[in-house]
């Protein structure tokens, strides 16, 4: 917003001039000219004129004031529209996958649908709770979930979401661990409890549980494991994505000291994932899904770049971690993990269809390339807008010493005439 300079303030026995206005305009309330009685009619004229004069100029000054706060307040709008645009073709090009994050391309169709290459992988750790459940699945089906241990069980963290992208997969995989991927979740405490009892000491019943059902099929569980319970987890609480049938996380985009988005920001990591249509709603008694209960846990605002250099430049946006596509990543606000890639073993499997059907991507996409038209006119006003701004406040410049030019040849005539006035009111009537 245009600030003022320091108040302009004159004042003698015989002018009296004061701004005081945010807008360097002068009062009209706070101007006045005292003649004295004994100035003569040729100075009680000039007088007149200079109230006239000082009069037009506190008017120029008031209008000139008033177009510098209209165009200030109109670049405002602009700004804060084109931040709602570039919001937008970001949500955009995240919900597509079509502009925002390449693919990689390594797809066979003899390799094993996405879910079985994720069970294997589970099944790979043998005596982890999780490489017990998905034995459990694998032998009895649809009956496994029916159990009195496993009915509260929704499933493994690695089999809840999905990713278009392979490397993103990787990435998001390493982010959070093996120990993470394979975290068993549950919908309440009541299911934790199931899945492992006590005796009367505090020890682990080995003969019930996730234990004797290990035991049971040959594979003794060993050492510990995460589980999660939806209902214990502190979920997000602000609004979605508009018409997002993803129900995406309206998250506040990361904006650099000036005011932009930092270039190669594809998005948030708890939105990137895709979420199964059944697991989007009412998940817990209090109404709250998978998204925004155990993805937002677990990414939190895990910010997303295309390079690490990308991602260098944003560090004074990153609070909650970031990761680039080229390996980078940083775990929290000043933590950094160096070195080589590592594979956890387990990744999130790929949809088996695309998330959105070919007719979308198209819609989505020219969307994106509407809002980026809009952008771009939306910058050719702000540029012309900034134009117009400097051009009033040089005139406001101009007009301001003009003004104080006034004051200070006011001043001369009214010191003058006072002393040439003076001497008469010691002469005798």
């Amino acid at each position: 917003m245009f600030q003022p300079n320091n108040q302009i303030s004159f004042q003698t026995r015989a002018l009296s001039v004061k701004d005081s206005s945010a807008l360097m305009q002068v009062d009209q309330n706070e101007t006045s000219i005292v003649v004295r009685d004994e100035m003569q009619n040729g100075g009680l004229a000039h007088a007149e004129t200079i109230i006239y004069y000082s009069k037009k100029l506190q008017d120029d000054l008031h209008m000139l004031g008033m177009k510098i706060k209209e165009h200030e307040e109109n670049l405002k709008f602009l700004k804060t529209q084109k931040s709602k645009l570039d919001d937008s073709i970001l949500d955009l090009q995240v919900r597509s996958h079509s502009s925002s994050i390449p693919k990689t391309e390594n797809e066979n169709n003899s390799q094993p649908q996405p879910e079985e290459q994720t069970t294997e992988q589970i099944l790979r750790h043998e005596k982890s709770a999780a490489g017990i459940l998905c034995q459990l699945k694998t032998r009895h089906g649809t009956q496994a979930s029916h159990l009195p241990l496993t009915k509260d069980v929704l499933g493994i963290v690695a089999t809840l979401g999905t990713l278009d992208d392979d490397n993103l997969s990787r990435l998001f995989a390493e982010y959070l661990g093996v120990e993470t991927m394979l975290a068993i979740v549950c919908k309440t405490y009541e299911g934790v409890k199931a899945l492992e009892t006590y005796d009367k000491e505090g020890c682990i019943n080995t003969s019930s549980g996730l234990h004797g059902l290990g035991a049971s099929i040959g594979r003794t569980l060993d050492g510990r494991f995460l589980v999660i319970c939806l209902e214990n987890l502190i979920p997000y609480a602000g609004e979605f994505v508009a018409d997002d049938p993803q129900r995406r996380l309206d998250l506040i985009k990361p904006r650099l000291p000036n005011g932009e988005c930092p270039p190669g920001f594809l998005g948030f990591a708890v939105n990137i994932i895709n979420v199964d249509s059944t697991n989007l709603f009412c998940l817990t008694a209090s109404g709250y899904g998978l998204r925004e209960t155990l993805f937002y846990n677990l990414f939190s605002r895990l910010q997303v770049y295309k390079t690490r250099a990308e991602m260098v430049l944003a560090l004074p946006c990153i609070s909650d971690g970031a990761l680039s596509l080229d390996g980078g990543m940083i775990r929290s606000s000043g933590v950094f993990s160096l070195g080589n890639r590592e594979d956890v073993g387990v990744k999130f499997p790929k949809p088996l269809e695309t998330s959105t059907v070919p007719e979308n991507y198209n819609e989505a996409d020219r969307l994106v390339k509407e809002m980026k038209w809009k952008k771009d006119k939306m910058l050719e006003d702000m540029k012309r807008e900034q134009a117009i701004l400097e051009k009033e406040k040089s005139n406001f410049e101009k007009k301001k010493q003009e003004f104080l030019k006034f004051l200070a040849e006011s001043s001369s005539y009214a010191t003058q005439h006072q002393s040439q006035a003076a001497p008469d009111r010691f002469t005798p009537r």
